[in-house]
Order: C-alpha cells, then sequence, then structure tokens
C-alpha cells in the first residue's frame, strides 16, 4: 500500500512541475504581448519622447535569446538601432524567444522590429532590418504578420502573432 502511494505521489509531483513550466511559459507570452500592446499605445497616443518630441514611433525590437526591448524610432527609420532602447526586459532563466516567423522568411530570422505610429494602429512588421517609409513616414511593408516563439527548458512553447491590422494574440 505504501509503494502504491509513492508511486502515485510521484507521478502527481512530476505533473505539478510541468504544469507550473508551462504556466510561467502562458505568462511570459502574454507578458511579450502585452509590451507590444504598450509600444501601440506609445505610438499612436503621442507620448512624449525626451523634453519636446511628441512625433516619435514606438515599437518592439526581439532577436532570438534571452531579451526583447521597447524602443523610440527617434531617428524616424522604422526599426531599432542602438541608443533607441526605452525599456529592456530580461526573459528569466530558461525561457528564452527561440523563433522568429513572417511569411516572407518562413521561420529563422534573427530579429524582429515592429513599429507603430500615429494615426494608425496598424503595425509596421520587419525582420530584414529595413521598413519601407512613404512620405508621411507611415509603413507601406508588405509583411502581414509575424510570429515569436517563446520555448522554456522543458522545450514547451507558446507563440505570439502580430498581424499588421494591429491585432496581437497568445496561442
Amino acid at each position: 500500500m505504501t509503494a502504491v502511494f509513492v508511486i502515485l505521489t510521484g507521478v502527481v509531483l512530476a505533473n505539478n512541475s510541468r504544469f507550473g513550466n508551462r504556466i510561467v511559459l502562458q505568462n511570459l507570452a502574454h507578458d511579450i504581448a502585452l509590451s507590444i500592446r504598450e509600444a501601440q499605445i506609445y505610438g499612436i497616443a503621442v507620448k512624449r519622447y525626451g523634453t519636446n518630441q511628441f512625433d516619435t514611433g514606438y515599437g518592439m525590437h526581439f532577436a532570438p535569446g534571452n531579451s526583447y526591448e521597447l524602443f523610440a524610432d527617434v531617428n524616424q527609420n522604422g526599426i531599432w538601432d542602438s541608443g533607441e532602447t526605452v525599456k529592456s526586459t530580461t526573459i528569466a532563466a530558461g525561457y528564452q524567444i527561440s523563433t522568429i516567423c513572417s511569411p516572407d522568411s518562413n521561420c529563422g530570422a534573427d530579429r524582429l522590429d515592429i513599429l507603430f505610429r500615429r494615426p494608425e494602429p496598424d503595425a509596421c512588421i520587419s525582420t530584414s532590418g529595413t521598413v519601407t517609409l512613404n512620405s508621411q513616414q507611415l509603413c507601406t511593408s508588405a509583411l502581414t504578420r509575424a510570429t515569436i516563439t517563446v520555448t522554456s527548458n522543458r522545450d514547451d512553447h507558446a507563440t505570439i502573432v502580430v498581424e499588421s491590422s494591429g491585432q496581437i494574440s497568445v496561442q
């Protein structure tokens, strides 16, 4: 009887650990989605950058690894550049951004920049480090979607999807 109890307890504890790992991974995916939403709100709500700059777009920069940046597009080129970081977030040990995908690069892009500029809530998505902006500084990028996959140390996955329409979801 004791052996059965020990075996059942071991199974429950092992599954509890995996369940906890999945919950932390889902929380991380939702935190990343909220960070993207924060950039969207900053970009369309005319958040001031510095002392008197009100025409700055805001975005998120991702690369495979354990950090990502909220940035202000100070030089108005549509992508993250060194020195434009507003807030950098480091992902907890054991979790990481493993894959960046878009319709043109499939999976395996080495960077992702998502920019929001007023007056549109649309996302300007770039995986190549270049963005096409028209004369009004609005994005004319052909990318319609990007996905960010985060992975745990137990190889569980969660995916954040950003549509060019500005919709953000966690899968």
